[in-house]
């Protein structure tokens, strides 16, 4: 049965489906000879190649759909590489024989937490799209004063640069003298939208952890750099938060510490 091709490559765990969809607006994408357009529907008997090399989507897609918990420190980038050499996220995760592991949105180079990571990528994209009103739930330190009037406009509303955004909740959660910590929870994921938030207030943002993404809360215990692997249950749990059918697969126990470098200094 033909699919649409964004949607196979996708669940092939060749990336998510909307960085699939740049790679075919960029023409990066051919069956059968042609530059294929976007929503084309493809079958198993079609001839699919990514910049110039043959892919067999059919035959990479993943028999199970995996899930790690990453608990990613401040000083990495969530992307596979970088020009100017700094730590990413990938050089700590665990190697696949079929697919890629495709984050769960990013987290800036300042931001520490939880990252979620798949070789499903329409598990990926309906997480991640803003349709699915996924919740964000993230830890943040302001230096400042924070008082009832600047929450209530924190959660009503206020308007950034690319437009209206706000907190569903603002919660305390303690501390003394001028930095604060609190909890927020939003349902999506603008490029530094939290800080924007409170910066638009005219306080800053000292220390910022993601600790929950949907159902899945950055695992107790789970040290900075190091990575778990999510049982039936967790999967199932993100799986029919966005709607998708989870089929169970054998439970997997694994965490490592992180592979480091040559050359590359140690945290203190």
């Amino acid at each position: 049965m033909a699919e649409r091709i964004q949607k196979v490559l996708a669940t092939a765990g060749l990336g998510s489906r909307r960085e699939i969809e740049t790679w075919i607006r960029e023409g990066r994408v051919r069956v059968n000879g042609r530059v294929a357009e976007l929503g084309a529907r493809i079958g198993p008997l079609d001839r699919v190649q990514l910049d110039g090399r043959a892919i067999e989507p059919y035959k990479r897609t993943p028999r199970q759909r995996r899930v790690l918990f990453y608990h990613k420190p401040e000083g990495e980038l969530t992307t596979r590489s970088d020009p100017e050499g700094r730590p990413t996220i990938f050089e700590n995760l665990p190697r696949l024989r079929n697919g890629r592991w495709i984050p769960v949105g990013r987290l800036d180079i300042n931001t520490s937490g939880l990252i979620l990571l798949t070789t499903d990528g329409e598990l990926a994209n309906r997480l991640m799209h803003p349709s699915g009103e996924v919740e964000r739930e993230y830890a943040v330190r302001v230096r400042g004063v924070v008082d009832a009037d600047m929450i209530r406009r924190l959660t009503d509303g206020v308007e950034l640069e690319d437009g209206a955004a706000h907190f569903d909740q603002v919660l305390d959660a303690g501390g003394e003298g001028a930095n604060h910590w609190y909890h927020v929870v939003l349902r999506e994921g603008r490029n530094r939208e939290v800080r924007r938030l409170w910066e638009s207030q005219g306080v800053t943002v000292s220390r910022l952890m993601r600790v929950r993404y949907g159902p899945a809360s950055l695992p107790r215990g789970l040290r900075q750099g190091r990575w778990a692997e999510a049982d039936a249950d967790q999967v199932r749990a993100l799986a029919e938060a966005v709607g998708l059918r989870h089929e169970a697969a054998p439970p997997r126990k694994t965490s490592r510490p992180p592979l480091r470098r040559r050359g590359a200094r140690r945290r203190p």
